[in-house]
């Protein structure tokens, strides 16, 4: 039983050990994964991750699966019926920062790239992998966490700060953050794609 398993201290109700299990810290490189993640994480502000989670298939319904070309053309109708719907974090700010992010992502296009190769290019497209041994060991931000929420920034995003980013790098596997006694730890260190 993965009850049994040794895992991240944070990982403790049934969806968030779903997450930790499954997902958190796994590379991953798709477009529409890495925009919801950096809506997700920009929504937790304030809150708490397994709230962010039980809403989520509320965001992937109401923002479209997070294709960034359809978020783009949210009308102002669109924001009103967003801001309606208690599936998601009601939050007027956090709700223009998804769309305005979604055009931020066109304009990364228009200019010969995407959202994934901008963001895995400050950890030159590998993983980082640390060695902490406890949950108080895990720093909030980094360098690198900072200088992706500066050139995110200069390139239009918003909800984007070094701390949000940092834990969006540690959710798609940009940085390896499960501590060393979790099973995870080993499995993603071996096998960076390696799914549970």
């Amino acid at each position: 039983m993965s009850e049994s398993k040794c895992r991240c201290q944070w990982a403790q109700s049934p969806v968030e050990i779903d997450y930790h299990d499954t997902e958190w810290g796994v590379p991953n490189f798709d477009e529409h994964h890495i925009f919801e993640i950096l809506t997700l994480e920009g929504a937790q502000a304030g809150l708490s991750w397994e709230t962010i989670l039980n809403k989520r298939a509320g965001y992937r319904k109401l923002f479209k699966g997070f294709d960034p070309e359809k978020v783009a053309r949210f009308t102002d109708a669109d924001f009103g019926r967003l801001m309606q719907d208690s599936s998601i974090i009601r939050n007027k700010l956090k709700i223009a920062s998804t769309i305005n992010n979604a055009q931020a992502i066109l304009e990364l296009y228009e200019s010969g790239t995407t959202l994934s190769e901008f963001v895995w290019s400050f950890v030159d497209h590998t993983p980082i992998v640390n060695r902490y041994k406890t949950l108080a060991e895990l720093p909030a931000q980094t360098e690198t966490s900072k200088a992706l929420s500066k050139a995110l920034k200069k390139a239009g995003f918003r909800f984007v700060g070094p701390i949000t980013m940092y834990a969006m790098m540690q959710a798609i596997g940009m940085v390896n953050d499960h501590t060393i006694e979790c099973f995870r730890y080993a499995n993603l260190s071996e096998h960076p794609t390696l799914e549970a």
